[in-house]
């Protein structure tokens, strides 16, 4: 009897271990699946409520937005019924406020007027005098009454259509109507779906069904007068995507259908969202004089709380959970060796999350470590937690100072203004200490490290509770280059001030003296010859400083030109203008030059500047002279070479003289702004090219820049054939231009005196007194 216990003992310990665990299987698989099926069940009943929830949100959102359009557009139209006469400044005021609405969809708002035919041109001139300047009203043919918008102002900050300001809107049938309805029954409409005039422009993958709503004017007298409408126009597809985004992020498939005057059905807009929709809801609403219908679809997976994953999750967790138990039964029942396995497995797993969490911490203080900006972190009390090197190295200082009432001191902290010391409650760290949100500022740090000075940006910020402690944290950047940027700009106004104030303060000096004492006709001739040099280098300063704008912003309009026609005729004109002044006589050649593809206009102004600057930049009694060549550069790209005789740049000023507003100090005694080589540059480069100045072995200055070769180089030389010899048409043209010169200055001799009518001069980068007078926009050809 012993030996059977002692038999069944093992025998029964063999198979308790399994048995146990089939049994803990058994439990957990129906104890899951029962879960499971009720989950299920739940989920069903709960994707029905949320999506009636939604449902009704998007419902009544829809709603509340097109009464409150209704409502808007009511109330300034009943604004503007109070004015005796509506003018633009009314209607701004009125329509204001709707700039900060928040209108979903919403394009533009309108104030349209009705006008029959006989009416128009005396209706065209009213409403330019009310405030509508340069509208111009288009009535449609065969129409007796027409309705045109006369004001109207951009309510979608990134519309960029076309306006149908003075459009006859008679001649679009769903506005029209709508007009004319809420014309009748005095109160608000909404128009048949249709494409906004203003969108019929645009790509047809970009239209949209769009509505308006229309408010008529009228006055409160017993006896109300009608004068026009408010209309607001407004995007379908835009207008849903709005609503729909805000109730239903991105979980409702919508569709807007509307019914339109005649019965149909018209589908303006559709919101698609991912998924495959299971759930269907449609509702209708009255808007205005019109019903539209609201169409939803959701998949039901992926509406909140109703996702499909839970049960799958549930049924995942229960098995595994299930599994897990069965598992500790048989280890449990089976003995200590597979529980101390167990044991060491998850003291193995801790070890390798704990290495892990090392590692995460060594690249986070190796980010810190690498990166330029300086980052600050400091406890409540101002004890500094974290200072990486770029910080210290900004600050000039190796060693973090725990005390905030000492930072000042020991960091040499001071205003932006770099002589106040800067108090510690003004310190943007003790300020996100506090607890203020997003503290910028500027603080100088200047020390025995920093004997010069740093401007640094800060940027703090309360510490994340998530840290578990009190604190903030503190990004400083190195902004003392932006700075000197921002003071070289303001050098510049100031330059630029001062050179247009120079010559007005001549102006008006010589008209006071003129009003004061005219004196006799030899006086006032002087007085207004230097009146004119003034204004001309007032202009030519304008002009420089437009074209050197041009020449960096206007977009490039490149063709194949020959180039020679274009040196010929800089070379003439300022040739011309010098001879002008009774100035020396100058001389050029010009060698064989091919055909660039360049812009006519940009490159007109390098060859202007370069020849100008080869003839004015002589020495005193030298005649000046210019010599223009062409050379290969690399494949596709010509040189162009302009040498000349003159005073030469000095070696130190070579450098520099395509920067802005430098001049050479040889260049003292000259006319000019410092900006003519500047344009060059520009230009040049902008082409591809590039520009640079040497010695002439001759004496002088040679200026080569380089430009694309022409295509078509023998179309263009055909085109260009000279029809007598080169000498010969070069004389021509300068006897032509000489007697020409003559003739005008004989004419401005004799009309001097009277002002009454100035005749045209050639300009003139010698002296401004020769420059032309022109009204009203300048058009200067000759810069320096």
């Amino acid at each position: 009897m012993v030996g059977g216990r002692s038999a069944a003992g093992p025998v029964r310990s063999r198979y308790t271990g399994p048995a146990l665990a089939a049994a803990v299987v058994l439990c957990g698989l129906l104890a899951t699946l029962l879960t499971v099926a009720g989950l299920r069940a739940a989920q069903r009943e709960n994707t029905r409520r949320v999506m009636d929830q939604r449902a009704e949100m998007a419902l009544s959102a829809v709603h509340a937005e097109t009464d409150r359009y209704r409502d808007l557009l009511e109330a300034v139209a009943a604004g503007l019924a109070t004015d005796e006469t509506v003018t633009w400044d009314d209607f701004d005021q009125a329509s204001a406020p709707l700039d900060s609405a928040g209108l979903l969809g919403v394009v533009a708002i309108a104030y349209v007027v009705p006008v029959t035919t006989a009416d128009v041109p005396a209706a065209q001139e009213r409403w330019r005098a009310a405030g509508a300047s340069g509208l111009t009203l288009h009535p449609r043919a065969g129409a007796s009454e027409h309705y045109f918008p006369v004001f109207s102002r951009i309510l979608n900050e990134h519309d960029t259509a076309t306006g149908s300001a003075g459009t006859d809107l008679s001649g679009v049938a769903q506005p029209a109507d709508a007009l004319r309805t809420a014309r009748q029954i005095g109160g608000s409409t909404v128009s048949d779906t249709y494409v906004l005039l203003r969108d019929r422009k645009v790509p047809a993958a970009e239209r949209q069904q769009s509505f308006v709503f229309a408010a008529p004017v009228r006055t409160r007298a017993n006896d109300p007068v009608f004068r026009g409408w408010l209309v607001l126009g407004l995007r379908g597809g835009d207008f849903l995507s709005g609503v729909l985004a805000t109730v239903s992020q991105g979980q409702l498939d919508g569709t807007l259908v509307a019914v339109n005057s005649d019965g149909s059905r018209a589908r303006v807009a559709r919101q698609p969202v991912p998924g495959d929709p299971d759930l269907t809801r449609s509702m209708t609403l009255p808007v205005a004089d019109h019903v539209w219908e609201l169409g939803l679809r959701a998949d039901s997976g992926r509406l909140p709380g109703a996702g499909g994953h839970l049960p799958v999750t549930v049924l995942a967790g229960g098995l595994i959970l299930t599994g897990i138990l069965a598992w500790l039964v048989y280890v449990l029942a089976t003995g200590r060796t597979r529980a101390r396995e167990r044991v060491e497995q998850a003291t193995a797993e801790l070890r390798g999350a704990e290495a892990e969490s090392r590692r995460q911490a060594g690249l986070l203080g190796a980010i810190m470590t690498t990166i330029g900006d300086g980052v600050s972190v400091v406890d409540g009390s101002g004890r500094v937690l974290l200072e990486n090197p770029a910080a210290k190295r900004l600050m000039g200082v190796t060693e973090s100072n725990d005390d905030p009432g000492a930072w000042q001191e020991h960091y040499g902290a001071f205003r932006a203004d770099g002589s106040t010391p800067m108090p510690v409650d003004e310190m943007p760290l003790i300020r996100a200490m506090r607890g203020e949100p997003d503290v910028t500022g500027e603080v100088l740090i200047r020390n025995a490290n920093r004997p010069d000075g740093v401007l640094l940006g800060v940027d703090a910020r309360p510490l994340d509770p998530s840290a578990g402690l009190r604190g903030a944290v503190a990004v400083f950047r190195d902004i003392t280059d932006l700075r000197q940027y921002e003071k070289d700009l303001a050098i510049f106004a100031g330059v630029v001030a001062h050179d247009l104030k120079s010559p007005l303060a001549i102006v008006r000096g010589h008209c006071e003296l003129a009003l004061d004492d005219p004196g006799d006709a030899a006086e006032v001739r002087s007085s207004l010859l230097r009146i004119m040099r003034a204004v001309d280098r007032m202009d030519a300063l304008i002009e420089t400083l437009l074209a050197y704008s041009t020449a960096r912003d206007a977009a490039l309009s490149l063709a194949d030109l020959p180039l020679e026609p274009l040196v010929r005729e800089a070379l003439q004109e300022r040739a011309a203008s010098l001879r002008s002044t009774g100035g020396p006589r100058p001389s050029w050649t010009v060698g064989p030059l091919p055909g660039v593809r360049a812009d006519p206009a940009m490159l007109r102004h390098v060859l202007d500047n370069l020849i100008g600057n080869a003839f004015k930049y002589v020495r005193p009694g030298a005649a000046p002279y210019a010599d223009v060549t062409a050379a290969d550069a690399a494949p596709g790209w010509v040189r162009i070479v302009v040498a000349d005789a003159g005073i030469g740049i000095p070696d130190p000023d070579k450098p520099r003289v395509f920067d802005s507003f430098h001049r050479a100090p040889g260049s003292a005694g000259y006319d000019g702004t410092g900006l003519g080589l500047a344009i060059c540059r520009r230009v040049v480069e902008r082409h591809g090219g590039e520009i640079g100045v040497e010695d002439n072995p001759g004496g002088g200055t040679r200026f080569h820049f380089t430009l694309p070769v022409a295509a078509n180089q023998e179309e263009l030389d055909m085109r260009h054939i000279p029809t007598e010899p080169v000498e010969e048409d070069d004389a021509k043209v300068r006897a032509a231009l000489d007697r020409a010169l003559a003739e005008r200055a004989a004419i401005m001799d004799s009309r001097l005196p009277g002002l009454s009518a100035l005749p045209a001069a050639e300009p003139s980068s010698h002296d401004p007194a020769a420059a032309r007078l022109r009204a009203p926009v300048p058009d200067h050809q000759h810069q320096d």
